[in-house]
C-alpha cells in the first residue's frame, strides 16, 4: 500500500511563443494565470497516457479533477505523456512535493520531443531536485535546442538556471524567461511530460547525498493540468496565449532572482558563451519561453 506523505505544493508555468510578438506593458493584472485558465482545466484521461511504470501510477477523480499519483521505490519510477504535440501555448499542473529527504529523486514536468528526436532533440525542463530534511528543494529550468547537435557534434549545451523554493512566491510571478536568439531556440513540436525518477549520481549536490530507498516510496501528485495551446496539426489561425508582463511583474521576476536563483548558466565563467548568444541583452522583439511559479493550495 502505497504511503501518502506530507507534501510542499506548487503549481507550474511553461508558457512557449512561437510567434513573433512585440512586448507589451500595460497597467493590468497579473500575466499568465487568468481566472477563464485557472477554471478551464484538461481531463487526464483525455489529454494523456501512461509511459512507463504503469504499478507506479494512480489517477483519482474524473472530468478535469483528476489527480495523478506517480512513484518511485527500488523497483522502478514512473511517468506520463501527452497523447498531442504541441507547437506553442500555456502548459501548467499543480505538483505536491514530499517531505523529508528526497536527495537523488527528481520530479519533472517538461516539454520535449525527444523520441520523435532521439539524440537531437528539443525540451524545457523544469525539475525539483531533491533534497535533504532542513534544506529546500532547488527548481532546476533548462532549454535545450536540437539536443547534442545545439552546439556542435558531440557537445550538448543545457541551459540551466536553478532556484531554491522556500515557498515566498507570488501568484503568476515569472521566474525565467529565455529570449529568441537565431536558430537557439526550440521551433519544432514538443510533447508534455511528468516523470519521477532517481538521479542520484548528480541530482544533490552533485552527487554527494544518494537516493535513500528506506524513506520510499517517494511520492508525486500532479493535478489542474492545463494545456492552452496550439496542437501540432492545429490550422495557422491558432494563437497560444500572449505573454503580456506588467513593469510590478518584471519588478517582481527580479526580485525572485536576486533572492532566490542559486546558478545561471549566463553568469558561468567555465561556460563557452559563443554557443549561448541569448546571454546577451535582448532585442524588443522576441520569442519567449516562460517559466512562472505559482503557489497551490494545500
Amino acid at each position: 500500500m502505497m504511503a501518502r506523505a506530507p507534501a510542499l505544493c506548487i503549481a507550474l508555468v511553461v508558457v512557449v511563443l512561437a510567434n513573433k510578438m512585440e512586448e507589451v506593458e500595460a497597467d493590468e493584472q497579473p500575466l499568465m494565470m487568468s481566472k477563464k485558465m485557472r477554471n478551464s482545466r484538461s481531463s487526464f484521461y483525455r489529454d494523456f497516457h501512461n509511459l512507463w511504470g504503469g504499478q507506479h501510477q494512480r489517477v483519482n477523480g474524473n472530468g478535469g479533477e483528476e489527480e495523478v499519483s506517480i512513484w518511485l521505490d527500488r523497483s522502478s519510477g514512473s511517468g506520463f505523456k501527452s497523447r498531442r504535440s504541441f507547437r506553442s501555448g500555456y502548459f501548467g499542473a499543480s505538483i505536491k512535493l514530499q517531505r523529508g529527504y528526497t536527495a537523488g529523486v527528481i520530479t519533472a514536468f517538461y516539454l520535449s520531443n525527444s523520441e520523435a528526436h532521439p539524440g537531437f532533440h528539443d525540451e524545457v525542463d523544469m525539475e525539483f531536485l531533491g533534497t535533504t530534511p532542513g534544506k529546500p528543494y532547488t527548481l532546476q529550468t533548462n532549454v535545450y535546442v536540437r539536443g547534442s547537435g545545439d552546439g556542435g557534434p558531440g557537445r550538448v549545451v543545457g541551459r540551466e538556471v536553478k532556484f531554491h523554493l522556500d515557498w515566498f512566491y507570488v501568484d503568476d510571478v515569472p521566474i525565467r524567461r529565455y529570449p529568441r536568439r537565431s536558430n537557439k531556440f526550440p521551433q519544432r513540436p514538443m510533447w508534455v511530460y511528468g516523470s519521477i525518477w532517481d538521479a542520484s549520481d548528480w541530482a544533490t549536490d552533485d552527487g554527494r547525498y544518494k537516493a535513500d530507498y528506506r524513506y520510499s516510496p517517494f511520492v508525486a501528485h500532479f493535478a489542474g493540468f492545463q494545456l492552452r495551446a496550439c496542437a501540432a496539426r492545429a490550422p495557422p489561425r491558432c494563437h497560444p496565449p500572449t505573454d503580456s508582463r506588467t513593469p510590478q511583474q518584471e519588478a517582481a521576476m527580479r526580485w525572485v532572482q536576486r533572492n532566490h536563483m542559486v546558478y545561471n548558466y549566463c553568469f558561468d565563467p567555465k561556460r563557452n558563451h559563443a554557443l549561448t548568444p541569448e546571454c546577451s541583452s535582448r532585442p524588443r522583439h522576441a520569442h519567449y519561453a516562460t517559466v512562472a511559479a505559482v503557489p497551490a493550495k494545500e
